[in-house]
């Protein structure tokens, strides 16, 4: 026979309505009359159902996570950190994995009954946060973040790990250096690259037009832009990459082409992607508290589920530069 909460509210001598505020940890009810309504509901082997306490309370306490940039492997490293974040505060995660950033990406997560959207690969031109601003559903940017809607936001300041690069870079003699960049429609190439601009010319030191390469974050723009730089002329004697993934691809290049890193060519990557530290990469990068900013991320969107009318908060996360194997002196 299937336990109700009417069963735990006769054992526990409470009230139907009681025994569902008491699972919720509602601070109406006291602690001793939680505690008696736990023991009851564990007795009977009770469990509340998701419908019911949607239904009781308008919240489903599931929560979205967007993915568009499927092929990125940065994003991979999110979903571990952000499920326990938000176990942890009592919601769900569900992950939405989509090829498109579009109306229709937008009307599926208002479908699916969420309280809240984490967007993790927002571009400026998306129209999501328009249509879930319209809509009413909470969300928060992680690490991309959109002009068109201010809202909350877990975000790198990269300002820090390239004023550090550049100043090493410097330090080390190097003077010909080149970009990989990101897309130009995502925050995080446009932000990178103005920090990194504005760090080199503290030095001195510009980033000519024929030694940048853009691309997707992806190892196919750092192959294809190492590729192209390698046969330059005057190469660049160090590249930086628009995050850990770029570098990969940068470092597969150098590798093909028999340029030895960093004898030949040092290179630079951003993220600390766990597989950056490995023996065989010990990739140079610049690092940040990806942990930290994923349950930062988790955190706003719960707060802005159940506080609407708080005001707009961006987490910046400082950036530092984590030196390995990939960047040495000019000889």
């Amino acid at each position: 026979m299937t336990v109700t909460s009417r069963d735990v509210a006769q054992l526990a001598g409470v009230s139907q309505p009681t025994v569902s505020r008491a699972l919720r940890d509602d601070p109406r009810v006291s602690e001793a009359t939680k505690e008696r309504v736990r023991r009851a509901a564990e007795r009977l082997g009770y469990v509340p159902s998701d419908a019911g306490r949607a239904l009781s309370s308008g919240r489903t306490r599931r929560v979205g996570l967007l993915l568009t940039d499927l092929e990125n492997q940065f994003y991979p490293h999110i979903i571990a950190p952000a499920f326990h974040q938000l176990e942890s505060r009592g919601y769900q995660l569900m992950l939405h994995t989509e090829a498109a950033d579009n109306d229709v990406v937008a009307e599926r997560l208002i479908s699916n009954g969420l309280d809240g959207v984490i967007l993790a690969t927002s571009t400026i031109d998306s129209v999501v946060p328009l249509r879930l601003r319209d809509r009413g559903l909470p969300f928060v940017y992680f690490n991309r973040t959109s002009a068109a809607v201010r809202a909350d936001a877990a975000v790198v300041d990269p300002a820090q790990g390239m004023g550090e690069a550049a100043e090493v870079l410097f330090e080390h003699g190097h003077r010909r250096i080149a970009a990989i960049l990101g897309p130009a429609n995502t925050s995080t190439a446009i932000n990178r690259e103005i920090a990194l601009r504005e760090a080199l010319a503290q030095h001195g030191i510009s980033i000519p037009a024929p030694y940048v390469h853009r691309g997707p974050f992806d190892t196919a723009t750092g192959q294809a832009g190492t590729e192209r730089f390698l046969q330059m002329p005057e190469p660049p004697t160090a590249i930086v990459c628009g995050n850990d993934v770029v570098a990969f691809g940068a470092l597969n290049a150098a590798r093909s082409a028999g340029a030895e890193v960093p004898t030949d060519v040092s290179i630079i990557g951003f993220d600390d992607l766990p597989s950056a530290s490995w023996p065989i990469i010990r990739l140079t990068t610049i690092s940040y508290d990806l942990d930290a900013m994923v349950r930062r991320a988790a955190d706003l969107l719960i707060e802005r589920i159940e506080k609407p009318d708080r005001p707009v908060e961006e987490s910046a996360f400082q950036s530092r530069l984590v030196m390995r194997d990939t960047l040495a002196r000019i000889h």
